[in-house]
């Protein structure tokens, strides 16, 4: 399932054409996936999610033409005698501020096409290198499926546009044995985790018994994803209509909230004023 499959089942499910996403999961991978319903569908330009948590499964012992277990096996090298030092000590120097080739079946866009889309039509695609950030790589398990074969279950933090099976590639050239994913878990974007998350199922069930079929209000969300100032009912009913307010020092954007607790617009500080950049509760 396409990150495009999901929103096109959300809108069935909220029966609405105005839902949206905040970054794409790769068809392989389960967990979060933000999406926007409505009015939120304003918040998804203005969210900041450069932070993302992944666990995973490395399989070392061949690569693959994606670097996945779902694209044809290519040649490499027996994992039967890798040590553990070894590996951990890949995934330390797969750790920090890294240049980092993006896997060819990437959502990277050649020529205004898709990555993935080339490589899976038969086209041989090369890509240049970024800089990210892995602030964590850590090993949490191992087995061996066969003695040839060594699986690794790993948790990965890191910046947006860090390719999760471009590391388990690079860590299996290090060990010059190849290496691939065979799994693949996000379970936090941002500040929201797949504690947060529900299922389409759940939705689905949630809005057949009548509920509405989001997992945060617009209130939770705005509050967990931005700074928060409070404001008293005059002021809100003034940004309500679009109105400026006094500066407060706090670095946008902002969500002002009124008295009772609801959210009236998010809110930026510029030249001398903070302005509305979105309106979600309009006065009036």
């Amino acid at each position: 399932m396409t990150s495009h499959d999901v929103v096109g089942r959300m809108r069935r499910i909220a029966k609405t054409r105005k839902i949206g996403h905040a970054g794409t999961l790769d068809p392989m991978a389960t967990g979060v996936l933000v999406l926007g319903v409505e009015r939120a569908t304003k918040l998804l330009g203005h969210l900041t999610l450069t932070a993302k948590t992944y666990v995973a499964t490395i399989r070392l012992g061949y690569a693959t033409v994606t670097d996945d277990r779902e694209g044809a096996r290519l040649d490499g090298g027996s994992a039967a005698d890798v040590p553990l030092d070894a590996v951990r000590a890949g995934m330390v120097a797969l750790t920090g501020s890294i240049e980092q080739v993006p896997s060819a079946v990437s959502a990277v866009k050649v020529d205004g096409r898709r990555a993935y889309d080339r490589v899976r039509s038969g086209e041989e695609v090369a890509l240049a290198a970024r800089r990210v950030t892995v602030s964590r790589f850590d090993l949490l398990a191992e087995r061996r499926p066969e003695p040839e074969l060594l699986d690794l279950d790993v948790i990965v933090e890191c910046s947006s546009g860090t390719y999760i099976r471009a590391l388990a590639r690079d860590l299996g050239r290090t060990l010059g044995t190849g290496g691939h994913l065979t799994a693949l878990r996000r379970t936090r974007v941002g500040p929201f985790t797949d504690r947060d998350a529900r299922t389409l199922d759940e939705l689905a069930d949630a809005a057949d018994a009548g509920e509405d079929p989001v997992t945060l209000d617009l209130d939770r969300a705005v509050n967990a994803a931005f700074p928060r100032r409070d404001v008293d009912a005059a002021t809100a009913t003034v940004l309500g209509h679009g109105g400026r307010l006094s500066t407060t020092g706090l670095t946008g954007p902002y969500g002002v909230f009124g008295p009772d607790g609801r959210v009236v617009a998010l809110v930026v500080e510029r030249d001398g004023a903070a302005r509305p950049e979105v309106v979600l509760r309009p006065s009036g």
